[in-house]
Order: C-alpha cells, then structure tokens, then sequence
C-alpha cells in the first residue's frame, strides 16, 4: 500500500506543518527585501531555509520572486513537499524540477529579469558554480544570504511558541540529570539520561549551524578537570568528547565529589533551538566555584540590562566584560588563552549561531523579537562554571524562555 499523508502527523495525531499563514507572511517579506535590493528574485535551496520559507526539507529548489508567485522545484519528494507546503492552500505551487538546461528559460517566464540571488553563504562552492553557470545569461548572479539571514532574526508569536514548549521539555531533561546523577556516573551516561526525553519528545537528531566546520553535540555535561580542556568549538566550553573525531561535549569522566559539573543542554523543538546551561556537583561546592557563579550571574544580569534598553551588542559585551575584569575573570572569561571564545551570547533559532551576537563587533541591538542565548561562562584548568538561558526581546523588554528562576543554578546531588 502507497504511504499516505496520514503518515507524517506529530505525536497524539497533532498536525506538525507550518502554518501557511507563517509560510505565505515569510514569502512576502522576502520578496520585499528583494524589491528593496534591486534582485529579481532569490534561489532557496539551504535545507534549513527550505524549511522556513516552503515547510518542508526535501530535495529542491525555491524560487522566491521579487514580484509573482512563489514556486518550488522539487526533484524528490514532490507529493511530500506539496503535503508539507499546506497542500491546497500551499502559497507557492509545487513543481517537477526541469531539466537543468532548461532552468534558466523557465525562470525567465516565473520573473527573473535581472539579478538572481543565490545563498552564497549557505550552500557548497560547487553547488553555487554550477547554477551561476546555468543561470548566467538571465543576469548577474548576486547573494541573498545576508537577506535571508535578517529576515530570520526576528521571531513570530509562533516561533515564540515553538521555543516556549521546547524549554518545558528541555526543563524535564535538566530534571532528569537531577534525579540520576550520583558518584561515578560518566558524562555520557548523563547526556545519554538527557537526550532519552528529548528524543522522545521529537527531537530529530540535528543541530543546525551557520558556519563551517562548525558542528555540535545537542548535550555537553563535563565534570571537573574536562571543562577546562578546549575544542574546536567556538564556545567557552570544550570537554573531551567521546574519542578524536568527536572532538568536543561529554566523554567518559566520571563524577567525583566536590567537583563542579557544567551541563548545557540543547533541545530542537519542530526546527527551534532552545539553549540552557547549569552548574551541578556531588555535595557542596568549594566558596570559590560559588563566588565564581555569582560573578557570572551579574555579568548576566548585566548583559541582560544592556539588551533590555535596545543599546547595542557591543555595548553590552564591554559593559559585561569590564565587570568580569574588575571581579578579577579577565584571563578566564568564556575560556583560557590562546582558546577564548569571544561573546557572551548568541542569537539562535533554527540555527544555534545566528545573528547578532553580544561581541565587540556587532554594533547593532537584539531587535524587539530577537532571540538570544546569553552565556557568561570562566574557564580553569580544574573546570568552569557558568550560566545560560535563551531570551527574547519582548513588547517588555528582555524576557527569559527556558528556565531562568525555575531550575536552580547550582543542584547539589
């Protein structure tokens, strides 16, 4: 029997699509930002942006005029892509991708009359060469990535709400290293104890990245001496990983006492990243770690404050660095020498590095429906302790999404 679209609902029957309302609002904005830019139209074809402009990850190309309708190339699957577009009510038609040699006359009749727009930024160098090829004689060939990537920073009450129910599951996996943790326990079984309810709730198994190489583990717990140890990550935290190849997150340390433990959980719910970091330990910490925690949290609030004013990211990350430099954190703060991270936070949505970030270099503010991940973290050489929740700039300022005062920021087993 052929496979039916009563096969790809959520959990309980729950339909799981995004609203073509929430498809049709992000074409159209798009398609202004091109009009705005002077590009005929824009090329789709990041998996991740499939997702958020047509609803689906399929095998395709989007094209996305600046003026007429939307229409996606799928090579595979087609039926899928129109069910995951809305079906009927898809905003943009669902089409057989063309021969290649023909792609360029066929965008010729859906509006393309000057400059295309590729992602440049989010596809492979090979993939870009062979459609500017192709595409060569409509005009010149431009970058819509930066386009894309704006129009993304700002979330809709419904991205809110996909964030909002993935905090109450990511709470239920820091409940969860709660309730299990205990002496000689390694990293791993903890994240593995984590990553148990997080699959179960529907997470698929991806965290999605802008930049390359980068690539992440959705859970880090590291015990003592492994949060000292780098990665290639460009995070505060680097930990052991399970072997080289895997070369940052939990490996096979166990939990001793006394020892701070850092456990930064991801969860992706339908697509949306939420982020949250706390500090645990087998019995009471030494005051130092204490103090070292307390620091973090009023570098936080610092940042925070800073956000919640619409100043600039750069504001806040010198505000919140002075801090750290007078509480004596300066050669600590969000790692050791020469392997310092150099922010304080990270926008994130369907991506963990999204824009803008709390760095020297982003003279810009968290827009009003930004969404942040703010992570004041030091680093030692005998482990590192910190904070992390993801926030949204809201009609009242900075509000927290995943725990903030709900979950502690230190849980003594």
């Amino acid at each position: 029997m052929a496979w039916s679209e009563d096969d790809l609902l959520g959990p309980e029957g729950e339909d799981w699509r995004v609203p073509t309302s929430e498809l049709e609002r992000r074409q159209v904005a798009l398609a202004e930002s091109l009009r705005s830019a002077g590009i005929s139209g824009a090329l789709i074809q990041n998996p991740v942006d499939l997702y958020y402009f047509a609803g689906g990850r399929q095998n395709a190309t989007l094209w996305i005029p600046a003026d007429g309708e939307a229409v996606q190339y799928v090579r595979r699957s087609a039926r899928r892509a129109k069910y995951e577009a809305g079906g009927d009510a898809s905003p943009h038609e669902v089409v057989s991708f063309p021969r290649l040699s023909e792609f360029a006359d066929e965008l010729r009749t859906r509006g393309a009359n000057g400059t295309v727009g590729l992602q440049k930024q989010a596809i492979p160098a090979s993939f870009s060469e062979k459609f500017t090829n192709v595409l060569s004689g409509i005009g010149e060939i431009g970058d819509c990535s930066t386009l894309v990537h704006g129009l993304r920073e700002i979330k809709s009450p419904w991205e809110i709400e996909q964030m909002r129910v993935g905090a109450e599951i990511q709470l239920e996996m820091f409940q969860t290293i709660a309730e299990i943790g205990c002496e000689g326990a390694t990293e791993l079984e903890l994240v593995s104890a984590a990553e148990a309810v997080s699959r179960a709730a529907g997470f698929g198994g991806d965290v999605q990245l802008r930049r390359f190489p980068m690539q992440c583990d959705r859970g880090v717990v590291v015990a003592g001496r492994a949060g000292g140890i780098p990665s290639f990550f460009d995070a505060a935290i680097g930990g052991t990983g399970p072997h080289p190849g895997i070369g940052m997150g939990s490996g096979f340390n166990k939990i001793k006492p006394g020892e701070p433990v850092l456990v930064d959980l991801l969860h992706v719910h339908r697509g949306y990243i939420v982020d949250m970091t706390r500090m645990f330990s087998l019995g009471p910490l030494d005051s130092i770690w204490q103090e070292r925690l307390d620091d973090m949290l009023a570098i936080k609030d610092v940042v925070v404050d800073v956000l919640d004013q619409g100043l600039n990211c750069s504001q806040a990350w010198s505000e919140a660095h002075a801090l750290a430099v007078e509480l004596g954190h300066e050669n600590n703060l969000m790692g050791m020498n020469p392997d310092k991270a150099q922010f304080l936070g990270h926008s994130l949505g369907l991506e963990l590095d999204e824009s803008p970030v709390v760095a020297a270099a982003f003279d810009r503010p968290l827009e009003a429906g930004g969404t942040m991940a703010i992570e004041p973290k030091v680093v030692y050489a005998e482990g590192s302790i910190g904070t992390e929740d993801t926030w949204i700039r809201g009609e009242r300022g900075m509000e927290p999404l995943t725990a903030d005062g709900a979950f502690p920021w230190h849980h003594e087993w």
